[in-house]
């Protein structure tokens, strides 16, 4: 019989089950108060984003519920006429709670990200990107065209030699995460921004998990740095502590109205939807005006990181804020140890290859506001029994 054009799939499927690496759909079922349903169980959710509790906060839904009077829909690319004064709003909201002078939307962070990196730089530049960035700041730079140079995590000396080197280019772009997903550390944004400054070049930051955690009114960990924030093309997300959904960049005027007209992924994407620009905006109030969210979260996960580290669970030395790695190492011992916890009542992350390091498949656990006391007891509890299965 002669091969099919789609045969290649199930080999490739079956590669992905010899390896533990193969990922399957599943429905998950969100439940207000930290929690969701898998297959009919109820869990604590300790795999989600939702580090301040708003995708479910009254404000945020009602917000929502009546910007649907506009519609669902933007009806139209921003370019053309999807733009709504929703989507003002939002922007202006944005720039004022980063402290810029304007800001843009995007689909998706991805998006934002992509479209950004790609209407910076070309083949005539340079990118310098931190080895354990995101995904999307890692194809944004290799789609760009430009020379491509990765520099060890957070390895303040060795970018600063390559940087040194780099004078023949024409445009040089630093990029980096602002707190790493998968790793819970932080990028040492002052170091970054004197090396941008000393060799004039230009510094992205992705400060999708930061946003609305740190800083002094929650503004991320530019804020916290203090860096001039014109200075930086500043990337976020509308998805993960506010809440809704889609991606923005704000930084100066000047930066917003070229990526206005060069980024092709908000150009040739749909705007978001209404009631997403209008749950982001009510998140972005709800921030300021109560902090008590944010420093919830931050004293929880250190005490969280405390009682794992006195169980001997291997939890890295720099991890801070919401997102705490439990370092397991083997794929297999991962999904076991997942299982595991599912059993306990506990939902978490098993996160594998290829989205970290060969050997280094780890437990993800994602702190939320709407968890309280109760479910971090829950949690504590689990790790602690199944410690015994792990030894």
């Amino acid at each position: 019989m002669t091969p099919g054009p789609y045969d290649w799939i199930d080999e490739e499927l079956t590669r992905l089950d010899q390896k533990t690496l193969r990922r399957r759909a599943r429905e998950v079922v969100p439940i207000s108060g930290g929690q969701c349903e898998i297959d009919g169980k109820r869990l604590w959710n300790f795999s989600g984003n939702d580090y301040l509790g708003l995708a479910s906060h009254p404000s945020v839904i009602a917000a929502a519920r009546s910007a649907l009077e506009s519609g669902v829909g933007a009806r139209a690319s921003a370019l053309v006429s999807g733009r709504t004064n929703w989507h003002v709003e939002l922007e202006q909201k944005l720039a004022a709670f980063k402290k810029t002078e304007a800001a843009i939307l995007f689909p998706t962070g991805f998006a934002a990200n992509f479209g950004a990196i790609t209407s910076c730089v070309g083949n005539e530049d340079v990118v310098f990107c931190d080895r354990l960035n995101h995904a999307s700041l890692v194809d944004g730079a290799r789609h760009s065209k430009a020379k491509l140079r990765i520099y060890p995590h957070r390895d303040f000396d060795f970018l600063h030699d390559e940087l040194r080197k780099s004078a023949s280019y024409r445009r040089k772009l630093i990029i980096t995460d602002s707190y790493f997903s998968m790793d819970g550390d932080i990028a040492p944004l002052k170091e970054l921004g004197e090396l941008a400054e000393t060799f004039n070049a230009m510094l992205l930051v992705d400060e999708a998990h930061a946003t609305g955690v740190f800083g002094p009114t929650g503004g991320g960990l530019l804020e916290e740095a203090e860096l001039n924030p014109d200075r930086v093309i500043c990337v976020g997300t509308l998805s993960k502590a506010l809440g809704s959904q889609g991606g923005f960049v704000v930084g100066s005027q000047p930066l917003c109205d070229w990526l206005w007209n060069t980024a092709r992924t908000g150009m040739f994407s749909t705007g978001l939807s209404i009631p997403n620009c209008a749950g982001a905006s009510a998140a972005i109030d709800v921030v300021i005006a109560e902090p008590e969210r944010r420093e919830w979260v931050l004293r929880t996960s250190t005490h969280v990181r405390e009682q794992l580290r006195n169980m001997n669970w291997d939890v890295p030395q720099d991890v801070v804020g919401p997102i705490i790695p439990v370092i397991v190492g083997s794929a297999d011992e991962t999904l076991r140890l997942t299982r595991s916890l599912q059993d306990e009542g506990i939902l978490v992350a098993g996160i594998r290859p290829p989205t970290v390091p060969r050997q280094s498949a780890r437990l993800r656990i994602s702190l939320s506001f709407d968890h309280g006391d109760e479910s971090i007891d829950a949690l504590l509890a689990a790790f602690r029994r199944i410690r015994q299965d792990f030894d």
